[in-house]
C-alpha cells in the first residue's frame, strides 16, 4: 500500500480518507462499526499514525465517523452517493439514463475535422460539431464528456443540442438512423483537470467509456469519450450458465 501512496502527488491522508470512505460506502464498515485503532490502521496501511489521524478527522468533519471518549471511533454516516450509472445493454436504456441530467457546456466548436477514430471504428463524416460537457445530477457532477456529432445532424436542431443531453435527442430524431452502437469501458485515474471538474482527488479511480454510433453506411455520426466518477458506476451483468 505504501508504494501506491508514493506514486501519487495526492497527500497520503486524502488517499487514506478516500479508502476509508469507500469501506463505509460498500458496507465493509457499516453504521455503528468501531474502526480499528490508529496504531492498527497505521500498521495496516504502512503510514504514520498522524496520517491516519488526519484522515479520520476529515471523515469526522464529513459526519461519517464520530469519536467517543474512551470507546473509540464509530461509523455514524454514509457518503450517500448512489451508483446510479449502470452499464446497460441497449441504446434505449442508455438514452433513458441521461434523461434527468443537467449538462453544462464547457466548450463547443462547430465545423471540426474528423474525431480521433481508430481503424475499424467507422468512416468519418465530412465535419463534426464538438462539445465538451459536464453532466450533473442533484447538483453533483458525475461525468465529463467529449462529444463529436455529425455536423449535418447537429444543424437539424442546434439550439436543442446545445442545451440538452445528446443521446435522447439523437435517438428520437426522425430521419436519423443509428444502425450500430458500441461502447467500451475501461478503468483509469483522474488527472488534474478531471479531478477538479468532478470534485475528486487526483489519481482517484474513474470509469472511462468510449462510445460510437454509426449509420447504415458505416459513417460515425456520434463519438463520445466519457469519464465517470468511479463511485457513480455500477456494472451488473447476467452471465450465461
Amino acid at each position: 500500500m505504501a508504494s501506491r501512496f508514493l506514486d501519487s502527488p495526492v497527500p497520503r491522508y486524502l488517499q487514506l480518507a478516500d479508502l476509508f470512505r469507500q469501506r463505509i460506502a460498500r458496507g465493509t464498515w457499516p453504521l455503528g462499526h468501531r474502526l480499528p485503532s490508529l496504531e492498527e490502521l497505521a500498521a495496516q496501511f504502512d503510514v504514520a499514525r498522524v496520517t491516519v489521524r488526519q484522515a479520520i478527522e476529515l471523515l469526522a468533519r464529513e459526519e461519517l465517523v464520530s469519536r467517543q471518549q474512551g470507546r473509540g471511533t464509530f461509523v455514524t454516516g454514509n457518503p450517500g452517493r448512489g451508483r446510479f450509472i449502470s452499464v446497460v445493454g441497449s441504446l434505449a436504456e442508455l438514452a433513458r439514463g441521461y434523461e434527468d441530467t443537467q449538462p453544462k457546456i464547457i466548450n463547443i466548436e462547430e465545423n471540426v475535422a474528423s474525431p480521433p477514430l481508430a481503424d475499424g471504428e467507422g468512416t468519418p463524416a465530412p465535419r463534426y460539431a464538438f462539445m465538451r460537457r459536464l453532466h450533473a445530477r442533484d447538483g453533483q457532477a458525475y461525468c465529463v464528456i467529449n462529444i463529436y456529432l455529425d455536423e449535418r445532424i447537429f444543424k437539424l436542431a442546434p439550439a436543442a443540442f446545445r442545451k440538452k443531453t445528446v443521446i435522447p435527442l439523437l435517438t428520437a430524431m426522425k430521419g436519423v438512423t443509428i444502425a450500430k452502437a458500441r461502447q467500451v469501458l475501461t478503468i483509469g485515474t483522474a488527472d488534474l483537470e478531471v479531478a477538479k471538474l468532478l470534485d475528486l482527488p487526483i489519481g482517484a479511480p474513474v470509469a472511462e467509456v468510449r462510445r460510437i454510433f454509426t449509420d447504415a453506411q458505416g459513417t460515425v455520426v456520434y463519438l463520445a469519450e466519457v469519464t465517470y466518477r468511479g463511485d457513480a458506476v455500477l456494472v451488473d451483468m447476467d452471465l450465461k450458465p
